[in-house]
């Protein structure tokens, strides 16, 4: 169910150039799977942009252009710089919102293996950060916050550690070299962030 259809743009600009990364052709070469809780948050940001700042915008826009000259007005150059942005958002959030799959992560909740969703702790029992013991979310590209201690279901120790249960050790080749981690707890919120 496409929240934003027909979402129709009044910026035409040759600025205006579609970000790169939002690329959703036949080609990706992985699904955009997606939390309900990363998916929701999209959404607000989505709704937000649409219903709240790119109408305060484009209203400011309006004020600045009646003012006169527009190659000096710094409130119109700024509002239209602001327009675009705010314009590549929400088409990005769109296109990926189009395609994302939403996975109920609490569906596996009771079982110790690890899969899309799972908040996992680990130790690390060989490599530069041996000793230490470190929880993270696997979650999907587009909703990553690295601050909660998400990472993508693509990155590197993700990758390692899906299918592994409890108990196993896995290895992961990182920037700083190979390491040995052990998974100790794996655990489906039903709320994303990792504290």
């Amino acid at each position: 169910m496409p929240l934003t259809e027909n979402l129709s743009f009044a910026i035409d600009d040759p600025d205006d150039e579609d970000d790169a990364s939002a690329s959703t052709d036949a080609a990706q070469p992985f699904k955009n799977y997606i939390t309900k809780a990363g998916e929701a948050r999209l959404r607000a940001e989505l709704l937000q942009l649409l219903d709240v700042e790119r109408p305060i915008v484009v209203e400011a826009v309006h004020w600045a252009a009646k003012n006169g000259d527009r190659s000096e007005n710094g409130d119109y150059i700024y509002g239209k710089k602001r327009l675009r942005e705010i314009d590549r958002r929400l088409r990005f959030l769109t296109k990926r919102l189009a395609i994302a799959t939403v996975v109920d992560t609490t569906a596996n909740a009771g079982i110790d293996q690890v899969f899309f969703g799972a908040t996992v702790t680990y130790t690390v029992v060989a490599g530069d950060d041996a000793g230490a013991t470190i929880t993270v979310q696997i979650v999907g590209v587009d909703e990553v916050q690295h601050e909660l201690g998400q990472i993508s279901w693509i990155s590197p120790i993700a990758k390692a550690i899906l299918k592994a249960h409890v108990g196993d050790e896995v290895r992961v080749q990182t920037p700083s070299g190979p390491q040995l981690l052990c998974i100790d707890d794996v655990q489906y919120l039903a709320s994303d962030p990792v504290a």
